[in-house]
């Protein structure tokens, strides 16, 4: 029997189902004011950016509107442009913090059919990639392996956002609970 070891999927056995996760995760997440804790390291006004919970490499985020829409045409004209410029910081972040050989954008449209698990609010996966990075692991054993913990990976990420031109001025910033807002 192989064995793969998963600590951070405590959070999600111990949880309080009482509490409820009810409703869509990109709508709740946000909302709790809990950045770190719901692994947002980066917000701006009309979107956020939040680290995969079950990502394919360390780094892959997602760029999210707030706005609870499955298609961008729903999405008005400064919510589309802060999106576009909130993925430009994104991946130029990755690029700083993570150095990588490349990267994928992209989005999952059409539910099941896509490959995407949640249809109803659009996002934009960026998933930083290396040279070499699909082993036997992946393509035999049907298992990935992580190289970093997605704490590590929050705090690497958070560190170079907000050094950014675009990093609001607030001391809440500071090593805080709280992603670093961006202003466009």
């Amino acid at each position: 029997m192989e064995h793969i070891f998963a600590p951070w999927r405590i959070e999600w056995v111990e949880r309080d189902p009482a509490a409820g996760d009810n409703g869509c995760p990109f709508c709740v997440l946000p909302e709790r004011h809990r950045d770190r804790e719901s692994r947002i390291v980066a917000r701006s006004e009309h979107c956020f950016v939040l680290l995969n919970n079950y990502p394919y490499n360390p780094g892959h985020v997602m760029v999210i509107p707030y706005a609870h829409v499955s298609r961008w045409d729903s999405l008005d004209d400064d919510a589309l442009l802060d999106h576009s410029q909130l993925k430009a910081a994104t991946i130029s972040t990755i690029e700083t913090t993570l150095q990588p050989d490349g990267m994928n954008a992209g989005e999952n449209l059409g539910g099941d059919a896509a490959g995407g698990s949640i249809e109803s609010h659009i996002h934009t996966h960026v998933v930083p990639r290396w040279s070499g990075d699909t082993n036997f692991m992946s393509a035999i054993g049907d298992t990935r392996v992580l190289v970093e913990a997605l704490e590590d990976t929050y705090d690497r990420l958070y560190d170079v956002f907000e050094t950014r031109p675009e990093a609001a001025e607030n001391e809440d910033n500071q090593g805080s609970e709280n992603a670093v807002e961006l202003r466009f």
